[in-house]
């Protein structure tokens, strides 16, 4: 996954009217992924760490048909519902009720189908009174509490989430891990990016880790975490001969 970007060395205005005036930029590619390669399998949860940068939620996007990848092919099967920004597709000024119905329908919910699931997610959700107050109103946690309650109820066959488990007490994300392992049992794939590695070390079958666009390792969750643990707390010339080895 390359993208294309104009590069100032000091942006300043009169560098920049100058470089107008003449036609000259200057380009870079930059390479958010790099040769990644990786299989899920059908009916478990994969977890894809890694610092900020490093890829996860490109990688994330490119899964779910967001940005084509500029080399290489991305292959889905089954119907995929996404959470990679909280409250993303919904409306700031409707109410919470009025979001569960423009949210499931965006995410391509069959109407009778979402209104039978209408009182799970508003219980899900755990709003209260809030359920009946516009968005805008909302602390980044609620907005997360709806968007999740959403999500899984969409019954997908692949639910893609970046870092929505970050949000919330510790009561409601060990609720939404039980409703993970829910969707798993009945054979529904997640792949799940976070920062959370106590979450992807309980949750994850499997585990990705990415640095500078980079596969580094794939595997067992346990060890991957530990590999990537040791590996932030290398110095920069250590960090590249390790990178360059692998």
């Amino acid at each position: 996954m390359q993208y294309r970007t104009v590069l100032h060395k000091r942006p300043t205005l009169k560098r920049a009217v100058r470089e107008r005036l003449a036609g000259r930029r200057t380009v870079e590619f930059v390479k958010a992924l790099d040769g990644v390669t990786c299989s899920v399998k059908k009916g478990i949860t994969y977890g894809i760490i890694g610092r900020n940068g490093a890829g996860k939620t490109t990688l994330l996007r490119a899964m779910a048909g967001i940005i084509p990848p500029t080399a290489g092919q991305v292959t889905v099967r089954g119907r995929v519902s996404t959470l990679l920004a909280l409250g993303i597709g919904f409306n700031t000024e409707l109410t919470g009720r009025d979001n569960i119905l423009l949210g499931g329908l965006a995410a391509g919910r069959d109407y009778n189908k979402l209104m039978e699931s209408f009182e799970d997610i508003v219980a899900f959700a755990e709003l209260g009174r809030f359920i009946d107050f516009p968005m805008r109103s909302y602390s980044s946690g609620m907005r997360g509490r709806l968007a999740f309650a959403v999500a899984v109820h969409v019954e997908p066959e692949l639910l893609l989430i970046d870092e929505a488990l970050s949000s919330g007490d510790e009561a409601f994300r060990e609720k939404c891990q039980a409703k993970m392992e829910e969707l798993c049992a009945r054979r529904h794939t997640i792949v799940l990016v976070t920062h959370g590695l106590k979450s992807v070390k309980e949750m994850a079958s499997e585990c990705l880790w990415l640095h500078e666009g980079k596969r580094m390792s794939v595997g067992e969750p346990g060890q991957v975490v530990e590999d990537y643990k040791k590996f932030v707390t290398l110095k920069p010339a250590e960090k590249s001969s390790l990178q360059s080895g692998s």
